[in-house]
């Protein structure tokens, strides 16, 4: 019997990657059924997405392509990219990243697929990177604190501002701007301080500047060191008058400048009351391409008297159980999970990855060689100026590190057009003025280059071998540092490849991320992060983009922005999106600042309350706080659902003044809730617009779609849903959609040229080179590859619901006993029969090879596990027999046949140090610690540190490198 031969679309296979992105085939999806309960995938789906918002059209989002096609498409999109050499500057600098931290840790999984370390004993690489990362900063600004990272320096300057109203004496309302900062600094910092009532001075003179700190009305003032044209200056005397005033002396600072400069948190000659108390900036120069704006490392360091209210994560040094040195997330409940509106700032997501790279960097080169490529951009800048002034080019400060700012008499035009003409972009900072910033990768042939494009006709050239002798930093004597810096022996033993190369090597192997196994954290959404999608990341022709070049250099940027933005918008059913925000937190935030913007055009600018369910995500309440409304909180039912009633009597009791409503949906406890549009309507009936929470999204894509069920506003979190990879913390994306009527309101940009409300990100399309990640994402998959996926996940988590029913109920489901993508395991009452809590259980899932489900939240101790569609049946049924195992361990304590302080749980996790260890005098033998299950004795994680003593980190707060005698 003869069969029909494949038709050539089949072989062609276009949707070939739907197989390699969603790990469950048709024969493990007839088990899983089966399982469930249901007939079929379709009667899953209906069950558990409620009919009266179901999709019913198709996404309009192009077919699937393979890979291969995909990857050629976007290398076309890519290639109307124009990659000039920039000497543009203003905060982005073109550098080289080595090769060694380029393939091995920005292009490498065991890096980027982790995870925010929330469960330290399975993040102590990273960790230590990132306490690297904070003694950088610190050495290097001189202050004794810093955190892991902001998520860029203009947001870091507003979070600054705030973190100084927090903590200062001075009662006024006003926060003086030094008007030489960077442009976009300038415009986030004043998008952040209008609806919190803060006024922002700008002081664009020496003569405003003075006149200003002299005042009483301020708290606290921010300069740039050195200023975004250049300029110098120690401001001890500057910083002792605002000290007087009670106000705070925030800066800006430039870390490869601080290398060569007296740091701030050095000012005033030894006196603390000429020393700066809260320095910014960016670690980009640090080993990070251009990326057309990011994603790049901030920091933050402050006095010591400030850390307790210093936003963002704080790794701190603690012990284990062993005794032993181990990192930990120190101060956590400042964090807005546990704050929520009290909390110091809305930050969830910063950015690791980035920080990582920075403080490898410096690993790398150590300060010598820190110091040696400052020095040479130093040197080469005094070559340029000296060279432009036998031209007769003078540079308005004859003291710099790396930028000067060129008079240029009615020539800026010609000036700038000759640049463009010879493949190279500088900056127009005025009409009369350019500045010329150069960087690591400036060589001789381009100062000479320089020259010439300033040089009148018949001019002779100057050369850069006649003018090097005697060439020396335009830096004065009583500027340059003398401080030792990076003086721990991380900084100064892995300088050669292979040192270097072992060293990350041994910081990943420490981990577990998702190269290694699921990480099944609920509302996180750890799902593949294809090998495809990361790749274009690092072209050049995406990398090496400035974010102020001109329009026209980023042609294929803005093709990509906007084709990922309709996807995007028929993915939701909105009709507008904007891609700046740079993390869900910011996502958020220009969110809610839509709504406060739409109703005060409105003539309702009094509108200020915001309703939020009290299971919400503690990022919601913070954003509110952060746009001036106020919070408050409606109950949930017995059911985890919103409680209507509530929600009526709130609506009616602040209808006046009702701005929104921030939703969750599925909701954090994991279930669809049927009465969303009734929600929906109740408040718009009230006036208010509601936030739709996208951090469930993975649920929706193709079933169901908040612009159509009556949702306003909602973010997205590109590093859940659409396959940016979590990096151990960053970076992500977070665009914020909206319906029709808001998109006038969306932010706006305008030192990118971009209309619309302020700007919420320092560059305009914010995180813009991870973009092409979720470009290719939905390219590879179409409409129907991203739909399918949804339904697997929701399939997935339904299946392990279903499979650990007699041994960890779920907490809330649909009538039907469906869940949504993600389901809460009940053991609250572990702690009463056996004295088990959740974190042991998380904690004992370590040995078993696997990250815990979030842990404690939405609903205290209890698990939520988030499998996604990415995970393999074998890999699903791997946890859940581990946890079924565990399940009998708790049996045995329950039984009293193990104590219970005394027993595998209560341990865990177990090192191998502690196992091999001369005695053992637990009720249980070496090999239960060890391998519980036989399958670990081919392959096993080790965690390399016992349980970490949370309290103790808190209570002996230590937040840089350890010194070395602590491991002996």
């Amino acid at each position: 019997m003869s069969t029909l031969a494949p038709t050539l679309a089949q072989l062609e296979n276009a949707s070939e990657f739907h197989a390699r992105h969603i790990g469950i085939d048709a024969a493990d999806e007839a088990l899983m059924l089966k399982a469930i309960g249901e007939t079929s995938r379709r009667a899953l789906i209906d069950s558990v997405v409620p009919r009266s918002i179901a999709r019913s059209s198709t996404m309009a989002i192009p077919d699937a392509i393979t890979e291969a096609a995909a990857l050629a498409e976007l290398k076309a999109l890519a290639g109307k990219n124009k990659v000039l050499k920039s000497f543009i500057g203003q905060g982005y600098y073109a550098n080289h990243t080595p090769g060694v931290i380029l393939r091995n840790i920005l292009e490498n999984p065991a890096w980027y697929t982790a995870y925010t370390p929330y469960q330290a004993e399975i993040s102590q690489g990273r960790m230590e990177a990132l306490v690297n990362f904070q003694t950088m900063v610190c050495d290097l600004t001189g202050m004794p604190i810093a955190n892991a990272s902001m998520l860029d320096e203009a947001t870091a300057a507003a979070e600054a501002m705030t973190l100084a109203k927090r903590s200062v004496k001075a009662k006024g309302n006003v926060f003086i701007v030094a008007g030489d900062a960077h442009p976009q600094t300038i415009e986030v910092v004043q998008t952040r301080a209008a609806p919190l009532g803060i006024t922002v001075k700008l002081a664009n003179s020496k003569e405003e500047w003075d006149a200003l700190i002299a005042g009483d009305d301020y708290f606290a003032v921010l300069e740039q060191y050195p200023s975004t044209s250049g300029r110098l200056g120690e401001e001890g005397d500057d910083v002792k008058t605002v000290h007087h005033k009670g106000g705070a002396y925030i800066v800006a600072a430039d870390l490869l400048a601080l290398t060569l400069l007296v740091p701030p948190g050095q000012w005033g000659a030894g006196d603390p009351a000429g020393a700066a108390d809260i320095v910014v900036g960016t670690t980009q120069r640090f080993g990070m391409p251009l990326c057309n704006g990011g994603p790049h490392a901030a920091y933050m360091a402050c006095r010591d008297e400030f850390k307790r209210s210093m936003p963002g994560r704080l790794v701190g040094v603690s012990i284990d159980t062993h005794g032993n040195p181990a990192y930990r997330l120190a101060l956590q409940t400042r964090e807005q999970h546990i704050r929520r509106e009290k909390a110091t700032s809305n930050i969830c997501t910063a950015q690791v990855l980035p920080a990582v790279v920075a403080s490898m960097y410096a690993v790398y080169h150590g300060p010598e060689g820190l110091k040696r490529i400052a020095t040479r951009v130093a040197t080469l800048t005094a070559i340029l100026a000296k060279g432009l002034e036998q031209l007769g080019i003078n540079n308005s400060s004859p003291e710099t590190f790396d930028t000067l700012c060129l008079k240029t008499d009615g020539a800026t035009k010609s000036i700038a057009a000759r640049a463009l003409s010879a493949g190279v972009n500088v900056r127009i900072a005025w009409d009369d003025c350019i500045c010329i910033s150069l960087d690591e990768t400036t060589t001789r042939d381009d100062v000479e280059l320089l020259w010439s494009l300033f040089a009148q006709p018949g001019q002779s050239l100057p050369t850069v071998e006649a003018l090097q002798a005697g060439a020396q930093p335009l830096i004065p004597a009583a500027l340059r540092r003398t401080s030792a810096f990076l003086t721990h022996p991380v900084f100064n033993t892995h300088h050669s490849e292979t040192g270097m190369l072992r060293y990350i090597r041994m910081l990943s192997d420490k981990d577990l991320a998702l190269d290694r196994s699921m990480i099944p954290l609920g509302s996180c959404t750890m799902k593949l992060n294809a090998t495809s999608e990361m790749i274009p990341i690092t072209w050049p022709e995406f990398a090496n983009i400035h974010p102020f070049a001109p329009a026209d250099q980023r042609t294929g940027y803005a093709e990509l922005d906007e084709q990922l933005r309709a996807w995007l918008c028929a993915a939701t059913g909105y009709a507008g999106i904007s891609l700046q925000p740079n993390a869900g937190s910011q996502g958020e935030y220009a969110g809610l600042l839509v709504i406060k913007a739409y109703h005060e055009a409105k003539g309702q600018g009094h509108r200020n309350i915001c309703l939020i369910p009290s299971s919400a995500h503690g990022t919601n309440p913070a954003s509110a706080m952060m746009v001036g409304m106020t919070v408050v909180v409606t109950k949930c039912d017995d059911n985890g659902n919103v409680d209507m009633d509530d929600l009526k009597a709130k609506c009616e009791q602040h209808s006046a003044n009702l701005a929104a409503i921030m939703i969750t949906y599925p909701s954090t406890h994991g279930v669809f809730e049927t009465s969303v549009k009734e929600l929906c309507a109740l408040v718009h009936s009230h006036g208010g617009r509601v936030y739709v929470d996208g951090a469930n999204m993975n649920a929706l894509v193709g079933t169901a779609a908040p612009g159509e069920f009556g949702g306003d506003v909602s973010h997205l979190n590109l590093h859940k849903t659409f396959c940016i990879p979590h990096g151990g913390g960053g970076p992500g994306v977070g665009p914020v959609c909206v319906v029709a009527d808001l998109v006038p309101y969306l932010p706006g940009h305008a030192t990118g040229g971009v209309a619309g409300t302020g700007a919420v990100s320092a560059a305009p399309l914010g995180n813009a080179a991870v973009l092409p990640i979720s470009w290719m994402y939905c390219r590879m998959m179409g409409a129907a590859g991203l739909k399918l996926a949804t339904e697997t996940a929701i399939l997935s988590a339904n299946y392990i619901s279903a499979r650990l029913a007699d041994h960890y109920p779920t907490l809330y489901a649909s009538q039907n006993g469906h869940v949504a993508h993600e389901c809460i395991l009940e053991l609250r009452h572990f702690k009463d029969t056996c004295g088990v809590m959740a974190e042991d259980v998380a904690k004992r899932l370590m040995d078993y090879g696997f990250h815990a489900p979030t842990l404690s939240f939405p609903v205290p101790n209890t698990l939520m596990v988030e499998p996604t569609e990415s995970e393999t049946l074998a890999e699903l049924d791997r946890f859940i027999d581990a946890m079924i195992a565990i399940r009998g361990e708790i049996a045995q304590v329950e039984a009293g046949n193990w104590p219970q302080d005394n027993n595998p749980l209560k341990h865990a996790p177990h090192t191998a140090a502690s196992l091999m260890g001369a005695e053992w005098n637990r009720p249980y033998s070496r090999e239960v610690g060890a391998f519980p299950v036989a399958s670990l004795k081919a392959v096993k994680y080790w965690p390399t540190v016992g349980r970490v003593d949370n309290v103790y980190g808190d209570r002996n707060l230590f937040c840089s490198c350890v010194p070395v005698g602590d491991y002996a």
